[in-house]
């Protein structure tokens, strides 16, 4: 055999075996967490977020609702997500929740903190009206200083103007 075809052949063997490894690769599971009982963080093997974990409520249930311009009165859309929030909150009570108030870039700094502390407060009183402990919820407000969207538009305003529900604690098996 000559030297160029034992080059080849070794290319070729080197190419098989880095595409049985990448075909191995492919086939191992994202999860993270536990799910033999449901719980855990992550993403179940088929890929959708692992129960009773933060990136299952982000997705599934919705961790913000939005206001309307100098409003901080809750819509139905927002009551909707409140209340899929506060059904999963009481199926794993070890989270806590900070509530976090925004508001869009128009207004004064000190209204905007203002505006974005009753956004929050509403969300919270809605969710213990709920029945959620008030002792696992406090409030922030950011009031416009940290937006979503940098555009000065509606569209990107309207996005601004949220409440955000950011669980902490937790853990697999909850």
């Amino acid at each position: 055999m000559a030297l160029t075809d034992l080059r080849l052949t070794r290319a070729f063997k080197l190419g098989l075996l880095a595409a049985g490894a990448l075909a191995l690769s492919a086939c191992a599971s994202t999860q993270t967490g536990d799910t033999s009982t449901g719980a855990g963080t992550g993403t179940s093997t088929a890929g959708a977020p692992a129960q009773g974990s933060v990136e299952e409520f982000t997705a599934s249930v919705g961790d913000r609702v939005f206001f309307g311009f100098d409003r901080y009165d809750l819509d139905s859309q927002a009551t909707e997500t409140l209340s899929r929030q506060a059904a999963w909150m009481k199926l794993y009570p070890s989270y806590t929740v900070t509530i976090e108030g925004h508001a869009d870039e128009r207004g004064t700094r000190e209204y905007n903190f203002a505006l974005a502390a009753r956004r929050a407060n509403a969300v919270r009183d809605y969710l213990v009206g709920l029945g959620v402990d008030s002792a696992r919820l406090k409030t922030i407000s950011y009031g416009k200083e940290r937006p979503t969207c940098s555009a000065s538009t509606e569209s990107c305003w309207a996005q601004n103007r949220r409440g955000v529900s950011v669980l902490a604690g937790g853990a697999p098996g909850v």
